[in-house]
């Protein structure tokens, strides 16, 4: 299973508050682990203009002004771009992303866009969130995660606040206010075949799948 390039969706179960309603674009995923960034956690408190300001870049009145977002809680001193596959001056020090985006961890791409240049599209993260082997793949097992590809717009999009539902959206699920003791089917062969889910008088799962699912979520979470 190779998830480089999909994002994942933090579910109402998942127990670490860092990543509560994330929504994280995987840039690399291997036998050896997974990285990827938060892409709807803004810092309230930096601005690309005061991290220019702090890392003595000068800014020209023309210059890029872009989010600076939480990637992760891992090496939270160091910036990460995510930005889109169009700029020519890309090469050492960028990654290349399934899905048509790049990922650039050096000094010239803030330069570039504080002097009014870079790629077209482009979000910063400040840390990263990262996964040991088969670490990923026991959460997303836990259901902690569900994951599929990113939406188009999404990543890039002007309104954080949105992401997380309009990621679960773009799967049929439609996030609720609360929780209640109802179980629901929300496994990914039933979401994507559109067969859908029910619950039985017992609140046991009834899965359209031919091979029942085990995959069980509060009703913060239901199939439209």
């Amino acid at each position: 299973m190779d998830l480089s390039g999909q994002i994942l969706i933090a579910m109402p179960g998942l127990a670490d508050p860092r990543f509560e309603h994330s929504v994280v674009l995987i840039c690399a995923h291997s036998a050896e682990g997974a990285m990827g960034l938060i892409v709807n956690k803004p810092l309230e408190d930096l601005s690309f203009s005061g991290l220019l300001e702090q890392l003595n870049i000068p800014r020209a009145p023309t210059g890029r002004d872009i989010r600076v977002h939480f990637g992760g809680p891992v090496e939270r001193g160091r910036g990460f771009v995510l930005h889109s596959a169009d700029w020519a001056r890309s090469g050492e020090g960028t990654m290349a992303v399934p899905g048509g985006l790049e990922m650039t961890a050096t000094v010239n791409i803030l330069e570039a866009l504080a002097a009014g240049g870079g790629p077209g599209k482009a979000l910063l993260a400040l840390g990263y969130s990262g996964w040991g082997p088969g670490q990923l793949e026991a959460e997303i097992a836990r259901n902690d995660w569900l994951t599929c590809e990113a939406p188009e717009g999404l990543v890039f999009g002007a309104d954080d606040r949105v992401k997380w539902s309009a990621a679960l959206r773009g799967m049929g699920i439609e996030a609720g206010r609360g929780y209640s003791s109802r179980i629901l089917c929300v496994c990914i062969p039933c979401i994507r075949s559109g067969i859908g889910w029910g619950v039985n008088p017992g609140g046991r799962i009834v899965c359209g799948w031919p091979v029942r699912c085990a995959v069980a979520l509060p009703t913060m979470v239901t199939r439209r």
